[in-house]
């Protein structure tokens, strides 16, 4: 649906990588630094979520793919390639300890220390930090962004807890085999900066108010179709399929074409 912009040309659409933590990271790493040389060069405004709907870039898909991959550049920086422990099942122990041993901070700007563990975690905070800035640019809906970090290290806790039971690593092994994800800190992040950026995406296409967006748009059609009740009924309906395909949608590349 055009008002949604989510037709991509097939060169710019992402689909999702093949699966497993490996194929994930080698993704993020092709695509972050290029996706950051096309902001160098002007090709994108940046950050995402400041586009307008004619920008390229400007679709919703885009601006949710975009916003994560800014998040997630802070990790993949970190020197020495150690972004890679992320996905190393042996060293999930220790790295979720870490994080919750590491004190919070609000710095998108940042300088690592030469500790790995606390280079991650320092990394991680500062994504969902940028991730808060563009919900204010924006102005997200507050009550989808509070404790941001606090509630991510709930979720870090619950992992912690899942490394910590007998049985473990088979159950991991059984998890990738069945294509389920496992709670390694990759993924945990990687899910929680793509749920954010996704609510931060809707309010830079929609407005903080996506019911409000959805009802002026209802109002628009309405006075479009006004002598034509047949066509006003066909485009109410694909407007609601459309809501509900943006609402079930988990990736970005699940609303292409």
């Amino acid at each position: 649906m055009d008002w949604f912009g989510w037709q991509l040309p097939k060169d710019r659409a992402h689909k999702a990588p093949p699966f497993g933590p490996q194929a994930l990271l080698q993704d993020l790493e092709t695509r972050v630094p290029r996706y950051l040389d096309d902001v160098d060069e002007g090709k994108l405004i940046y950050p995402a979520c400041k586009r307008a709907g004619s920008d390229a870039g400007g679709d919703v898909s885009a601006i949710w793919d975009h916003t994560r991959l800014e998040a997630m550049r802070y990790v993949m920086v970190v020197p020495r390639r150690e972004f890679e422990l992320l996905g190393d099942p042996a060293r999930q122990p220790e790295m979720l300890d870490a994080y919750l041993r590491q004190r919070p901070h609000d710095d998108t700007v940042i300088e690592f220390t030469g500790s790995t563990m606390a280079d991650l975690a320092i990394a991680v905070v500062a994504g969902f930090n940028w991730l808060n800035h563009c919900a204010s640019l924006v102005e997200v809906n507050r009550e989808k962004f509070l404790g941001t970090l606090s509630a991510f290290r709930k979720i870090i806790v619950l992992g912690q807890q899942w490394w910590a039971m007998e049985g473990a690593d088979a159950r991991y092994s059984q998890m990738l085999a069945a294509q389920q994800v496992p709670p390694l800190m990759l993924y945990l992040v990687w899910l929680e900066y793509t749920r954010l950026a996704k609510e931060i995406a809707s309010a830079a296409r929609f407005g903080p108010s996506i019911d409000r967006a959805i009802e002026k748009r209802r109002e628009a059609l309405a006075k479009e179709f006004t002598d034509r009740p047949g066509e006003l009924g066909a485009a109410l309906d694909e407007l609601r399929e459309t809501m509900a395909a943006f609402e079930n949608a988990r990736e970005p590349a699940d609303l292409d074409g």
